[in-house]
């Protein structure tokens, strides 16, 4: 892809690992998007991590469609249902700036993969005025050759390291190959972006911080995914979550259709402390509908 113009990446689009191949500038790929940029969301959001929303909070780009198809998504609206307002490339960069001088942290880039070659247009035209960090948040599966795109632009990761069995991936993503993408670009990510730096204020500033979200039912899957990246904990920031709600399909399956027990999250904390990785963990109680954006197309 490098030896590609980036207009051109759209024309036959391997951005992500399906692969599909579909031209966008003309007909929509598997994420369900052409080469228009769409987002449903710009905002101040304060309830990401503590080093990365801090006190002002973090300049919160939802982009449009999503390479996963996951059955609980709480932010299905917008990855599979099509919720989003189309922008120009000029527009976006636009956005970015607001978001910077309204105070935001940083930039915040929600499930855009899809979108790269535009984003890096759009911070190539701002990159004179923008000077916080770049989040690329993403649900982790995703291409080496993408994240080498992203080198010099994106200074901190935040993948979703969801799956280690291919039959819960295929089962609840559509995606059975998603550990074997997913392992392997966080390791890109933290060659890419170094071990995680802070400022003085304890807001990130560079690094690699893998959530990770406990499905219910599915412990043994949290504690054998842990355990494979366990020669990592060095060398990011883990974010544990408990967040898990039983949103859009997944009362189509009933082991993942309530909330996680105390002895799930418990047991998988357990893993987390004897396997030595520092970060952060959620209270049970955060498990809340109303933590879910309102995609009102505020801020763009």
């Amino acid at each position: 892809m490098r030896n590609l113009r980036r207009s051109d990446i759209l024309t036959h689009c391997t951005l992500c690992p399906r692969r599909c191949g579909v031209d966008r500038t003309v007909s929509k790929g598997f994420c369900g998007e052409d080469a228009g940029i769409r987002a449903a969301k710009a905002y101040l959001h304060m309830w990401e991590e503590p080093c990365i929303s801090g006190t002002n909070g973090s300049g919160t780009v939802f982009f449009t469609g999503c390479p996963l198809k996951c059955v609980f998504c709480q932010n299905y609206a917008i990855s599979q249902q099509g919720t989003g307002k189309e922008l120009t490339v000029r527009e976006l960069a636009d956005v970015f700036l607001r978001l910077q001088y309204s105070g935001a942290h940083n930039i915040n880039l929600v499930t855009a993969t899809h979108f790269v070659p535009q984003i890096l247009d759009a911070l190539d035209m701002c990159k004179d005025e923008l000077t916080v960090p770049v989040v690329y948040n993403s649900g982790g599966y995703e291409l080496t050759e993408t994240i080498d795109m992203l080198k010099g632009y994106v200074d901190i990761f935040i993948p979703d390291l969801k799956y280690f069995s291919p039959e819960v991936s295929g089962k609840y993503s559509a995606a059975a190959d998603y550990y074997k993408y997913a392992e392997k670009a966080v390791r890109h990510m933290v060659k890419t972006a170094g071990r995680p730096v802070f400022d003085e204020n304890g807001l990130l500033k560079s690094g690699v911080i893998v959530r990770h979200m406990i499905l219910p039912s599915h412990r043994r899957d949290s504690d054998a995914l842990l355990r494979s990246i366990a020669d990592l904990k060095d060398d990011i920031l883990l974010s544990l979550m408990s967040q898990y709600t039983p949103f859009f399909r997944a009362h189509e399956f009933h082991e993942i259709d309530r909330r996680i027990y105390t002895h799930e999250y418990r047991k998988v904390l357990d893993t987390v402390n004897e396997t030595g990785f520092e970060g952060y963990s959620q209270e049970r109680s955060s498990a809340r509908e109303e933590y879910t954006p309102d995609f009102d197309m505020q801020g763009l």
